[in-house]
């Protein structure tokens, strides 16, 4: 990293767990394809396992929910990934964010302030 730079810009299959603070999914539909990326998902477990903050708002859970992660979590997100979230064993809470161990869950992009306020809670 230069200096000066607080963060770099890296492929993914560049990254390692141990070198990564937060992994934050935005929501949107990139979740749906990152789901599918095997990379992806093994990076999320990962950084599981080391107990890093994993944050995801909106569609975001979908990557985790793919990961294995959710199993027993409370969590939320947007409403239509709900069933998703339950079905992976999470309780859904309808709340704009929800901390849960190492897993940070955003509703909506309304709900930005409260989501952004608890990954810096949590990284400080």
């Amino acid at each position: 990293m230069a200096e000066g730079n607080r963060y770099r810009v890296s492929r993914l299959e560049e990254l390692q767990a141990a070198e990564i603070d937060c992994v934050l999914f935005p929501g949107g539909y990139s979740p749906d394809a990152l789901r599918l990326h095997a990379g992806t998902l093994e990076l999320v477990r990962e950084c599981h396992r080391q107990g890093k903050l994993l944050a995801a708002i909106c569609h975001g859970p979908w990557v985790l929910i793919s990961a294995g992660v959710m199993k027993g979590k409370r969590a939320t997100g947007y409403i239509a990934v709900r069933d998703d979230l339950v079905n992976a064993g999470a309780e859904f809470v309808d709340v704009p964010a929800v901390r849960d161990g190492n897993i940070l869950t955003g509703r909506v992009p309304d709900d930005l302030p409260e989501f952004c306020g608890e990954i810096i809670r949590a990284l400080t």
